[in-house]
C-alpha cells in the first residue's frame, strides 16, 4: 500500500505540464467539461415533521420546483456547454423515485441542455459493475446517501464518459457570465509561475451585490467559535493577486478538477459536510493542492435555513472530524502531513485541538442567546461526544477507500456497459434491477 500510494503521490505532482487546450499527456479525447449537479430533495413539507435519513443543508420538497430551473436556466446562456450531469439525492429512500420523475419533468422544459439524470436505478447498475469488477467493498463510498458519497458519483461519472475535465455546479447557484466555461478551464492542466501543476481548481461564491463576504458581526454567543470572521479573513487573503494560486478554499458549487485530479484523489465519504474544503486536505495530502481563482464566481442564491442549530450540529460533527482525520493521517508514512496550522485561518482554527471545547461551549451560549435553546442544549449534552465516537470509528475508512480509489477509475475510465448506459445508447430497466453486466472487456 506504501508504495502504491507514493505513486500516486507522484503522479499528482507530475501530470500537470505546460499543455493548451486539454490535449497533454492524459489518455481521452478532446471533449468539453461534463457539468455535474448534485441536487437534493425531500419530503412534501404538508407530510408533517420528517425524520430524515441523510442531512443536506437545503433540500427541495418534491411538490416544489425549488432552486434548480433557475440554475437550469442561466446554463442555456453558457458557450460551450457539453453534456450535464444530474445527481438526484434525498433525504429519505421512500422518496428517490419520485424525486428522480420530478428532475426528469423540470428538465423537459430545458430541451437544448444535452443532460442525463443519475438516481436509484442508475445507482444499482454502477454498484452492481462495481461488484463485477471485484470493488463491491468501495460501493458504501460511491452513493446517494451524504455529500462526499454523491461527488464520488460525479467524478466516476466523468470517469465513464471520459471526461478531460469536470465541473460541479451546484443546484443554488446561477451563472451570470456566458464565458463560465472557458473561465473554469483557464489555467487548468498547466503550472503555475512555482512549476505546481494546477488540477484542481475553484472559483467562489457572490451574492447579488457582488459581495463575497459571510454577512453580519460575530455574536457574543460565538465569542469562541467565529466561523464566519475567520471565513472572511480566509476569503480575503485568497482573492488578492495573483488571479490562480493555491487556497485553503475550494466551493463545490464552483469546482474544476482535471482527470490527473480526480481519477486519483477522491472525496471523502465519512465527511458530513463541507466535503469541498475537505477536498483540499485530501489533495494536499496526496502531494497535489486546490487552486482558488479569484476571476471566476457564481452567484449564489441558497434557500433561507430552516434551523441554525441544525447546521451547528453538522459543522460540529465535520470539524471534529476533520480533527480526527489529520491526526490519523500522522500515522500514514506515505502521505504528505497537512497540520490546522496550514490551513489557518479557516479552516485551521476549527480543526485543532480546542474544537471540542468551542463546540460545548458555543452550544451552551447559543442556548442562552438564541430561540433555539434545546436543541443547542442537546448539542452540548449529546451531540459533541457523539462526534467524538464518529470520529474515531470512520476517520481510517477514508484512508483505505482512497487507496484503492485510483484503481478503480482506471478500470471504470470509459468502461463500454456503463458508457452505453449512461450515454443513452441502452435504457436502464427499471424492472430488472437485479440482472448483471455480461463480462464486456476492451481490448
Amino acid at each position: 500500500m506504501r508504495s502504491r500510494a507514493r505513486l500516486l503521490r507522484r503522479n499528482v505532482r507530475m501530470v500537470g505540464v505546460s499543455v493548451e487546450g486539454c490535449g497533454g499527456p492524459t489518455k481521452g479525447s478532446c471533449v468539453q467539461p461534463t457539468v455535474i449537479i448534485p441536487t437534493f430533495w425531500t419530503r412534501r413539507r404538508t407530510r408533517g415533521p420528517e425524520r430524515a435519513r441523510f442531512h443536506y443543508d437545503h433540500p427541495t420538497p418534491i411538490d416544489e420546483d425549488g432552486t434548480l430551473p433557475g440554475c437550469l436556466r442561466s446554463l442555456e446562456t453558457v458557450e460551450g456547454l457539453g453534456r450535464v450531469v444530474l445527481i438526484v439525492a434525498v433525504t429519505e429512500e421512500s422518496i428517490a423515485h419520485q424525486a428522480e420523475d420530478r428532475v426528469g419533468e423540470i428538465l423537459e422544459e430545458f430541451p437544448g441542455i444535452d443532460s442525463l439524470i443519475c438516481g436509484p436505478a442508475e445507482m444499482g447498475s454502477l454498484h452492481r459493475r462495481m461488484e463485477q469488477l471485484e470493488f463491491a467493498d468501495m460501493i458504501s463510498g460511491v452513493s446517494l446517501a451524504g455529500y462526499g458519497g454523491v461527488r464520488n458519483v460525479g467524478l466516476m461519472l466523468g470517469s465513464i464518459l471520459g471526461s478531460q475535465t469536470v465541473v460541479f455546479l451546484d443546484d443554488d447557484q446561477v451563472i451570470v457570465d456566458p464565458t463560465f466555461l472557458g473561465q473554469a478551464t483557464a489555467g487548468l492542466a498547466q503550472q503555475d509561475d512555482q512549476g505546481r501543476a494546477v488540477l484542481a481548481k475553484s472559483g467562489y461564491y457572490a451574492d447579488e451585490q457582488g459581495s463575497f463576504l459571510a454577512k453580519g458581526p460575530t455574536p457574543w454567543t460565538d465569542t469562541f467559535w467565529r466561523q464566519t470572521e475567520f471565513y472572511n479573513k480566509g476569503m480575503t487573503a485568497a482573492l488578492k493577486p495573483p488571479r490562480i494560486k493555491p487556497s485553503n478554499l475550494a466551493f463545490g458549487g464552483c469546482l474544476a478538477l482535471h482527470r490527473d485530479m480526480y481519477c486519483n484523489v477522491s472525496f471523502d465519504p465519512w465527511a458530513v459536510r463541507g466535503e469541498d474544503i475537505d477536498y483540499v486536505i485530501n489533495a494536499r495530502m496526496h502531494g497535489g493542492d486546490v487552486f482558488l481563482d479569484s476571476e471566476w464566481a457564481v452567484l449564489h442564491q441558497p434557500p433561507s435555513t430552516a434551523s441554525e442549530a441544525a447546521l451547528f450540529r453538522q459543522d460540529v460533527l465535520r470539524f471534529v472530524y476533520t480533527h480526527r482525520k489529520l491526526e490519523f493521517s500522522k500515522s500514514q508514512v506515505d502521505l504528505r502531513q497537512v497540520t490546522p496550522g496550514s490551513l489557518m485561518p479557516y479552516p485551521g482554527h476549527l480543526v485543532d485541538t480546542s474544537i471540542n471545547w468551542r463546540s460545548r461551549v458555543t452550544a451552551l451560549l447559543r442556548a442562552l442567546g438564541t430561540k433555539e435553546r434545546g436543541a443547542y442544549l442537546t448539542i452540548a449534552r449529546t451531540t459533541v461526544p457523539q462526534a467524538a465516537h464518529y470520529a474515531r470509528e470512520n476517520c481510517e475508512k477514508y484512508f483505505a477507500f482512497q487507496r484503492r480509489w485510483p484503481l478503480l477509475m482506471d478500470r471504470i475510465w470509459e468502461d463500454i456497459a456503463l458508457k452505453s448506459l449512461f450515454t443513452g445508447e441502452r435504457r436502464v430497466d427499471r424492472g430488472a434491477l437485479t440482472g448483471r453486466f455480461p463480462v464486456i472487456r476492451a481490448d
